[in-house]
């Protein structure tokens, strides 16, 4: 474990300084437009990318050099940082100017991932996988503790310039771990004869899975739960918590650091328990509790008290979910396929992220907000779940991420077919 640990190790710093700006960057734009589209329409340029370049990137991911993949992907992100810290510094930053950069960096993070993703499988015994999807969710989750509070106090105590020298600063100490200590082996293909055509090769990943009937439905239930979780909870929250609170940023923090605390002792958990052998239907259990516990309670919820106490309870079992997830995956595909089957696998479990901050941002400006701003009796009998003012026609989206989000598990939990992949 020693190589995984010095990657996780550069990789998580890295996490850290990215998720600041972040952060900070929904802080800004928020306080230049006000409005839950601008917010949801950086994570959508951000993600747009890695739906619609996925199947090339795997299969380049395949034939490449994962730790040179890796290292390109990384630094030319780091350039578009630097873009806007210059752009920012000189005065000249504008919101277009974000989503262009967000979209660069979406485009390398769509090589990344599946480069990163078989490095891990070559580099981590097998027996180790869920300990390691753990320790990844660990990391996360105490990223999303620091994120928040850390951003918080730099901006207050020195503003976004110092936050974007934070960010760069991370990137060199992951981008330096990776270069010098870090020897990711090199895969013997199978089947290096049958080259075939590119267009075949991109396509064998989606190929793979429709020939693995479990786990192509259980791609597809999770293209629905990150429909229905970027829809709320990881879209428009921000939107929601500031408007809720004109603009309090503290108190965005502690929101979001709840969401952290929970991950992480979720991951804490992953990490010393014994793993189960039903991972899908941990899976469904799991989602299940987190949809109720979440996006129910964030929308009904009308202070600060009760949306940490949902960003925890929400988010607590999420890594178990992703951690079965993730050892599912490597478990039933073959490692010289990874790559293509990783890239099918985020296509069509993640091409509903894009979708979700869209339509997200604009139902909640253009239909709910307006709705709850108005005087219909339907109105009326809402505003008894969810009150009134700015942000209550967003915290009526969290009812109705929350409850389909359960109702769909619940219905998954039965189905037989997913006994399969354990």
């Amino acid at each position: 474990m020693k190589k995984f640990i010095i990657l996780w190790v550069g990789q998580s710093i890295s996490s850290l300084g990215s998720g600041m700006t972040a952060f900070a960057l929904i802080v800004w734009i928020y306080s230049q437009k006000g409005t839950a589209t601008s917010v949801t329409m950086l994570s959508f340029f951000t993600y747009l990318p890695s739906i619609l370049f996925c199947f090339i990137a795997g299969t380049l991911a395949d034939k490449w050099d994962k730790k040179k993949t890796m290292l390109v992907s990384d630094f030319i992100a780091a350039i578009g940082t630097s873009t806007v810290f210059i752009l920012y510094a000189t005065g000249n930053l504008e919101i277009w100017h974000l989503y262009v950069v967000n979209f660069v960096i979406g485009l390398m993070g769509a090589f990344q991932s599946p480069a990163s993703s078989v490095a891990f499988s070559l580099i981590v015994p097998k027996d180790k996988y869920v300990k390691a999807s753990g320790m990844q969710g660990f990391s996360g989750s105490l990223n999303s503790i620091l994120t928040p509070i850390l951003a918080t106090s730099i901006l207050a105590f020195g503003g976004l310039e110092v936050v974007f020298t934070v960010d760069l600063i991370t990137f060199a100490i992951a981008f330096s771990s990776l270069l010098l200590f870090i020897k990711v082996p090199k895969i013997h293909l199978k089947d290096e004869k049958k080259e075939g055509s590119f267009l075949k090769n991109c396509l064998e990943g989606l190929e793979f899975l429709k020939n693995n009937r479990a786990l192509f439905q259980l791609i597809l239930y999770m293209s629905l739960i990150n429909l229905l979780a970027y829809l709320g909870g990881f879209g428009i929250l921000p939107a929601m918590i500031l408007a809720r609170t004109g603009g309090n940023e503290t108190i965005l923090g502690m929101v979001s650091s709840g969401i952290g605390i929970g991950m992480l002792f979720g991951s804490i958990l992953v990490i010393l328990m014994k793993p189960s052998k039903r991972k899908t239907r941990l899976i469904f259990l799991t989602m299940a509790i987190s949809f109720f516990l979440g996006d129910i309670f964030w929308g009904l919820g009308k202070n600060s008290i009760i949306w940490i106490l949902a960003s925890f309870g929400g988010n607590m079992l999420v890594p178990f979910t992703t951690s079965s997830m993730a050892t599912i995956m490597r478990i039933n595909v073959p490692l010289e396929m990874q790559g293509r089957v990783f890239s099918a696998r985020d296509t069509l479990q993640y091409f509903t992220i894009p979708i979700a901050f869209f339509i997200g941002g604009l139902l909640s400006d253009n239909v709910l907000e307006p709705f709850m701003a108005g005087t219909s009796n339907l109105r009326n009998i809402f505003s008894m779940l969810v009150g009134t003012g700015k942000g209550s026609g967003m915290a009526i989206l969290f009812l109705f991420t929350g409850i389909v989000g359960v109702v769909s598990s619940l219905i998954n939990l039965r189905n037989p077919i997913f006994k399969n992949l354990d």
